[in-house]
């Protein structure tokens, strides 16, 4: 019998020395949440997984999603990752345009109908092949809030109840965006543990894509999962 190594050679011939992590700015410090298989048993789905490194996209046009969160607005979406979805999925009958054309006529008629609702409200783009449940932003604003978040994905996670053909679901993490922006109480945009936070009170258990500008946090230890383990709590209040 052979003795196992306590090393894994992850590349064919000589390629494990030439791929050092130091080289290459966009990365991360994946770390265990636990111990290996600590994770199976009762209890085990009611955690938010977190798709380091993972490209959304792609993600999205190779079908692993029946349903994706992202945001609207109803003024310009074409930076956002709707207006790519739409244009590139192949069964979506919707444009950039259109997404746009159709988030400010809800608004419109909410604004007459239904002025004392609270927002924001989650609308649905069917593609065929996938389902978009788009926040859309709040009229007059130019970013979201914390509460918008909160109120918002309570709606999806009731949207999602019992609705096996709408999972499984991933959802963007709001931060970075380039159409519609999410924002702190102090202005400044939250941070991504708070982002999973909030998602999480709301009862969401999906995925969730981490911005692109985070895989350069290489020399920032990183969890796959959320809530995080206990050993960070405790770090943060002194504790070895």
């Amino acid at each position: 019998m052979t003795t196992p190594t306590s090393t894994v050679r992850l590349y064919d011939d000589d390629a494990d020395a030439l791929m050092h992590g130091e080289q290459f700015p966009d990365r991360v410090t994946l770390l265990p949440a636990g111990p290996i298989g600590a994770g199976v048993g009762p209890g085990a789905f009611e955690r938010i997984r977190i798709l380091w490194g993972q490209d959304m996209l792609r993600d999205m046009l190779d079908g692993r999603y029946r349903a994706v969160i992202c945001g609207v607005n109803d003024e310009d979406n074409s930076h956002g990752i709707i207006a790519q979805l739409v244009d590139l999925i192949q069964t979506s009958q919707w444009t950039a345009r259109g997404v746009s054309s159709f988030a400010k006529m809800f608004q419109e008629s909410v604004s007459i109908h239904a002025a004392r609702d609270r927002e924001p409200y989650v609308l649905k783009y069917d593609l065929d092949s996938l389902l978009i449940l788009a926040l859309l932003r709040p009229k007059g604003r130019d970013h979201f809030s914390l509460e918008d978040l909160s109120r918002g994905f309570s709606t999806v996670v009731k949207m999602l109840r019992g609705r096996r053909e709408r999972t499984p679901v991933a959802s963007v993490s709001f931060l970075n965006a380039r159409a519609n922006r999410l924002l702190g109480p102090d202005g400044k945009e939250p941070s991504f543990e708070t982002v999973l936070r909030t998602m999480y009170q709301s009862g969401f258990r999906g995925d969730v894509y981490p911005a692109p500008a985070a895989w350069r946090s290489g020399k920032i230890g990183v969890f796959p999962y959320y809530p995080f383990p206990e050993g960070l709590e405790q770090m943060r209040k002194g504790s070895s």
